[in-house]
């Protein structure tokens, strides 16, 4: 290779230029010395360069890529992978089935049906206009408005669209045949209420996508909601479903409640009936067992279909037993008239003068309906004596009377099943001048609801003992039954205050302001209450509240009824008028329907016969006559011979006896269990055997 060599003589470099490649150093000469210094030609060493600056510029890219991976795995991670699912697979919740919920008899009250859920996918649909025209017909109740909103939907640009949920199943038989590309179904579980408008306000509804929106369907959600699946749909790039995974849901719990649907169904004729006859503008019934706090029945009116709620008023869904509240006039004397006897500031017959007729704070005046003398502490009750009720409340004194206010539980929630439940309005006694505490006396300025009003009735009928009305007797899951147990909030009087309050609770009902709820055979308790209505800031003239609280049958009541009726416009407007009468066909049909023992009340004694010849049975040698209470006088605390008698004389000796009684066929005694003679309890059951038997004497009443 020929080469030249040429030498700086200024730096003392020697270039050497080979022969087409330029000039390269290749070494130095040196100043000092002459000489020559020469290196052979270093391609390493610009191999290496090469290669470093090759390296550099990659790890520069690399890092780059790095940087961006960074950016995108854990800076956009998750919007990339929620992009990811939504153009590759569809998640489709599955609604679980709701629990069953039953009353205390077992009769189904509200369960879940199966229903077809139309859904589209507008990927893959090409003619919107078409397919939302062929749907809409195919659709029951179909709109302009309705085709408009579904032709919507399929235009736009995603992978799922509801089209129609929980379809009637003509309708989905009609669109599955007509065979639409990019349509498809889904079960759901649509909730249905078979017996209508029955327990509507108790129970609630479900909305559309099985979320309880009222009622228990809403306080217990949770337990009988069940817990949703999943269906998984993943799809190709031009979104063709090819996989398909479901996690099924799982039903819930089972709800057991102590309203009995006969019972309910009673309640909600007769309010029906007496709302509609008083020409009324509202009605609340409540119906408690004293003993339990259980709601044996709840009702409204007006009321509504929960299959159809969404075309329900606002004011038809409300539950006016909880929500409303209303001043429960002389209904609430029995508070007063409670907290006097267990204060002992008055005896049961002492005089009280209302002579007058009427009562004044300053100008205000508050006047008794009728004029009265001078009547006893069981009279003003009886014959609902304002002046006498607030003479009572102002010897108590605002501190007493509402601390006992409170103790009845008023002005707080009692339920924990009903969490909407309204508090009510009670005043500080701080702030009550002797005008506002005559005013709480008779039951105004304060303010209830009727749930409130009906518990403190059922404190009286059960012995003093405030108990929390409960509507879930149990809760069913997976096998295993919950009960809730019974819960005591307080003792609100004495037993024998309660008993004393009985006694003159009675009186109002045989010979006061509450005939009209007396029930042939039974023995009531109650008391009557008209209230005028708080209008724009004034109490009006013409707009009342009537209602009636009571408890049946005395002494062992099985029942704590309270009936108010708003704004009653046709004929009286009194409680003892327009509730009572309600009471009174409630009371007697649900003592029917429970076979309680009715109370005897007869002024004259049933004759009876027993142990005569004719019946032939061994040792039967004499005939002698007797009154029923003789004969129950006789074999108190044993079970007595009631062969021979009738039905309706068995039923009386057994309610006197206060034992529960089964009776197996009619016509006259041929045998019951326990036998004649047996040691027996108040409380206990007997089955009685009848049988139609021509030679066996039929016993009548004396005249």
């Amino acid at each position: 290779m020929r080469k030249r060599i040429s030498r700086n003589k200024g730096t003392g470099r020697v270039w050497v230029r080979l022969a087409g490649a330029g000039w390269h150093l290749r070494g130095r000469w040196s100043r000092g010395r002459r000489t020559r210094q020469t290196h052979e030609f270093d391609w390493r060493r610009t191999m290496r360069r090469r290669l470093i600056f090759a390296a550099f510029g990659f790890a520069l890219w690399t890092a780059g890529i790095e940087a961006k991976l960074i950016y995108l795995q854990i800076d956009q991670y998750d919007e990339l992978v929620a992009r990811a699912e939504r153009q590759q697979q569809r998640t489709v919740v599955a609604h679980p089935k709701r629990g069953e919920i039953l009353d205390r008899n077992g009769r189904v009250l509200a369960y879940s049906v199966d229903a077809d859920t139309i859904y589209a996918v507008p990927n893959e649909i090409s003619d919107a206009v078409g397919t939302a025209s062929s749907l809409c017909n195919a659709l029951d109740d179909c709109t302009t408005e309705l085709r408009t909103k579904i032709e919507t939907r399929l235009r736009l640009p995603r992978a799922f669209a509801y089209v129609a949920r929980q379809v009637s199943p003509d309708a989905a038989r009609r669109v599955a045949e007509l065979g639409l590309q990019g349509v498809g179904f889904l079960k759901e579980n649509r909730r249905y209420y078979p017996n209508k408008e029955i327990a509507s306000h108790v129970l609630g509804y479900v909305g559309i996508d099985n979320q309880g929106l009222g009622g228990i369907e809403s306080t217990y959600d949770e337990e009988i909601s069940g817990r949703p699946g999943q269906v998984l749909i993943q799809t190709d790039a031009r979104q063709r479903a090819f996989s398909r995974v479901e996690r099924p849901p799982t039903t819930g719990a089972t709800l057991e409640l102590t309203i009995d649907k006969y019972l309910q169904h009673i309640a909600e004729r007769e309010l029906r009936a007496g709302v509609r006859e008083h020409a009324a503008e509202a009605g609340t019934v409540v119906v408690l067992e004293p003993h339990t706090g259980d709601v044996l029945a709840l009702a409204n009116e007006p009321t509504f279909n929960p299959n159809a709620f969404a075309a329900a008023s606002t004011a038809a869904r409300r539950n006016r037993a909880i929500q409303d509240i209303y001043e429960p006039g002389s209904t609430f004397k029995v508070v007063t008239a409670s907290a006097a006897l267990e204060e002992q500031v008055v005896d049961r017959d002492e005089p009280i003068d209302v002579s007058s007729g009427m009562i004044r704070f300053g100008q205000r005046r508050i006047d008794d309906v009728h004029v009265y003398g001078s009547l006893s502490f069981a009279d003003v009750i009886v014959k609902s004596s304002n002046v006498g009720a607030i003479k009572i409340g102002l010897r108590l004194g605002p501190e007493r009377l509402s601390r006992y206010v409170r103790r009845f539980g008023f002005g707080q929630a009692l339920s924990r099943d009903f969490p909407a439940e309204n508090r009510g309005i009670v005043w500080n006694p701080a702030v009550l001048d002797d005008s506002a505490l005559a005013s709480v006396a008779m039951g105004y300025q304060v303010s209830v609801t009727p749930l409130q009003m009906a518990a403190a009735v059922a404190a009286v009928a059960n012995g003093g003992e405030l108990i929390e009305p409960r509507v879930v007797r149990a809760v069913i899951h997976n096998g295993v039954r919950v009960v809730p147990p019974r819960r005591v909030i307080r003792r609100a009087i004495s037993s024998e205050t309660a008993a004393e309050l009985t006694a003159i609770m009675e009186a109002v009902v045989e010979r006061g302001t509450a005939t009209a709820a007396r029930i042939p055979g039974y023995a009531v308790a109650g008391k009557t209450g008209t209230s005028q209505k708080l209008i724009e800031g004034r109490y009006s003239h013409t707009q009342h509240n009537a209602s009636f609280i009571g408890f049946v049958p005395v002494p062992r009541p099985a029942l704590a009824i309270l009936v108010m009726i708003d704004t009653p416009s046709a004929g009286s407007f009194y409680g003892g008028a327009v509730a009572a009468p309600i009471f009174r066909r409630i009371a007697e049909a649900m003592l029917r329907h429970l076979a309680v023992p009715q109370t005897y009340t007869s002024n004259h004694p049933v004759l009876v016969a027993r142990e005569t010849e004719s019946w032939q049975r061994p040792g039967s040698k004499r005939t002698r006559a007797v009154g029923l209470a003789d004969l129950v006088d006789s074999d108190r605390g044993f079970m007595p011979d009631l062969y021979g008698m009738s039905a309706r004389e068995v039923l009386r000796v057994m309610g006197r006896l206060g034992l529960h009684t089964r009776l197996v066929g009619d016509g006259v005694v041929v045998s019951h269990e326990p036998a004649s003679g047996t040691a027996v309890e108040q409380g206990s059951s007997a089955t009685i055997w009848l049988r139609q038997e021509a030679n066996l004497p039929r016993h009548t009443d004396a005249p």
